[in-house]
């Protein structure tokens, strides 16, 4: 199995997702296994672990833009940045639940990063009904799918679970129980999937279990 667990605001995911030859589905289909796409809220994993988005920290929110510039003009992968970033995505994530799209959630997937990092639209729900339903899609039914109770719970659930298994930032990939964490560790996802990790898991279990030097102050 290979798991995906990605926010729609991280441009990183949208250019992991859209990757031709070593993206999620690509390895999926290369290797035989089973893709399980989660949509976490990439806010809740940040506060779980004290941190600061990348987006709020200037320099690092600079760095960001050009890199992500330079990666999508290096693959080939149509990008516009979205007219607002950081913004809410909580109804792409929920339209983006396999409780809610159902066997169409990666054709929603798909029209959702078309709309904000292909084109950059904005987010409103006329917009995303109008992406929705040019995709095939049933735009203002899924939209009001994710006002119900239970859809909001399935997408904290999700996150709660990522938090569990010890992811911190998107995307992650989960390749048979390994976490591998951002678009530029997919190389690395193929190589474990294909048996051929370099880790020498022991070993990387006895530097983990060691005591952490002295904690600077927060």
């Amino acid at each position: 199995m290979l798991e995906l667990y990605f926010d729609f605001i991280s441009p990183y995911a949208y250019l992991a997702w859209q990757n031709p030859r070593s993206g999620p589905r690509a390895l999926a289909v290369r290797h035989g296994v089973e893709l399980v796409i989660r949509p976490v809220l990439f806010a809740a994993l940040l506060e779980h672990g004290g941190q600061l988005g990348p987006a709020e920290i200037p320099a690092k929110r600079a760095f960001l833009v050009k890199d992500v510039l330079r990666q999508a003009a290096l693959e080939g992968i149509p990008l516009t940045y979205p007219p607002i970033h950081p913004f809410n995505p909580l109804t792409l994530l929920r339209l983006a639940l396999v409780e809610v799209s159902g066997a169409q959630q990666v054709a929603a997937i798909d029209a959702l990063f078309a709309l904000v990092w292909g084109r950059g639209e904005p987010l409103d729900d006329a917009a995303i009904a109008r992406a929705l339903d040019a995709a095939g899609l049933d735009g203002a039914r899924l939209l009001a799918r994710t006002r119900d109770d239970d859809v909001k719970a399935a997408l904290r659930r999700e996150t709660e679970i990522a938090i569990a298994r010890g992811v911190f930032g998107v995307p992650t990939f989960v390749a048979r129980g390994e976490l591998f964490w951002g678009s530029d560790r997919l190389a690395d996802v193929d190589r474990h999937l294909a048996g051929h990790d370099p880790v020498d898991q022991a070993l990387a279990a006895a530097i983990i279990a060691r005591a952490p030097g002295p904690a600077r102050r927060r």
